[in-house]
């Protein structure tokens, strides 16, 4: 038989979320951005599926988010997924195109994308469609990262109105992307750089993700970005995903394949870097940093085995970790164990505890790991 881990991803989860995120929206009437106007309450949702969504899986996501407006990701290929899967909603490329043979692709399937710098641009204007297509003009409103700084904007959204006059783009939109939307600093300056910079310019408007979508829906405008949020974790240090309502889409789960009975002072796993105060029972779990646990968690990391709460104990090694018995006396080897998204323990919980944030956690399950889908 194989290794007992395996993950489990619920599609009645992850539209619970997408539905969860958009009754958020609809609670606040939406403002006006200043680019096209006041837009309509509640806003639109592309839902986010980059990164194999976040570790789900690609059609595992677009059975769940079936209700989704549009879908948003990176790789040309995932995109070329979902319609080949039968999408025939909206799909936006988050960071553009990276060569001229992709606008091909983009053509063929009707795909909508950022334009982010001057060579997405260029690579427009010798590009010849079989139809117009749709553009999202990317602002750099503070965020040093994909954008057109203020200065530049006006010029850009300039140049892709005249490729509109030629036939080659259907509608601009505009967006930018909230770097402190989790965090004390909030989106108003930010916010004010692009209602400055788009101000009088017309087309449609994304502007929040995950964080923004929760915490200042009153902005939300025409579309939303929401990644994390929609698999159930927060993208909040000080907010858990469960006050908002959202529920787990991945647990991850394994079982007990060894117990050691270590005396008053013995080491456990590499490095010795856990010894046993008292005699302990010592429960050894088939997961490690192979299967996309972090290496960096460490004593004290929370884990579930038969239904109690314990402790990871030493270091995490390839294969396996170790873990506290003494408050499961019963334990022995087959009994089931929870390593997040179940039973109370939530991602954000385990990361936290390893020094990082769920987003890593979720992305990171390795390939080796089964993936069993769930209604």
């Amino acid at each position: 038989m194989p290794r007992p881990i395996y993950a489990t991803v619920s599609r009645s989860a992850l539209a619970h979320n997408l539905a969860t995120v958009r009754q958020h929206l609809a609670a606040v009437p939406a403002a006006a951005t200043g680019a096209g106007g006041p837009a309509v309450a509640p806003a639109r949702i592309w839902a986010v599926i980059k990164a194999n969504a976040y570790g789900h899986g690609i059609e595992r996501a677009m059975a769940g988010f079936s209700n989704a407006d549009g879908l948003a990701m990176l790789d040309l290929a995932e995109a070329v997924r979902c319609r080949e899967a039968g999408w025939v909603g909206p799909i936006l490329l988050l960071e553009g195109v990276f060569e001229p043979a992709d606008l091909d692709i983009v053509g063929r399937y009707h795909l909508t994308i950022a334009v982010t710098a001057d060579e997405h641009l260029d690579m427009i204007e010798h590009a010849r469609f079989a139809r117009p297509v749709d553009v999202f003009l990317k602002l750099n409103s503070g965020m040093n990262r994909l954008g057109f700084v203020p200065s530049d904007y006006r010029d850009a959204f300039q140049r892709l109105s005249g490729f509109a006059q030629r036939g080659k783009i259907a509608t601009i939109g505009h967006m930018t992307h909230f770097s402190t939307a989790d965090g004390p600093d909030g989106i108003a300056a930010q916010l004010e750089v692009f209602r400055s910079v788009t101000s009088g310019l017309r087309g449609p408007v994304s502007l929040c993700n995950s964080a923004a979508s929760l915490r200042f829906p009153e902005v939300a405008a025409d579309w939303v970005r929401p990644g994390i949020a929609l698999y159930g974790s927060t993208p909040f240090d000080d907010r858990s995903a469960e006050s908002y309502g959202l529920k787990p889409a991945m647990a991850l789960r394994s079982a007990l394949i060894g117990i050691q009975d270590v005396p008053a002072g013995g080491a456990v796993g590499y490095g010795a870097t856990f010894r046993a105060p008292s005699p302990m029972r010592i429960g050894v779990v088939a997961c490690g940093y192979a299967d996309g646990y972090p290496r960096h968690a460490g004593t004290g990391t929370p884990v579930i085995v038969g239904g109690v709460r314990t402790r990871l104990v030493g270091r995490v090694s390839m294969d396996m970790i170790a873990v506290d018995l003494t408050p499961v006396p019963g334990a022995h080897v087959g009994t089931p164990v929870t390593l997040w998204g179940a039973e109370g323990l939530s991602v954000d919980e385990v990361a936290h505890a390893a020094g990082t944030i769920g987003y890593e956690l979720l992305c990171a399950v390795a390939p080796r790991v089964a993936i069993r889908s769930e209604a």
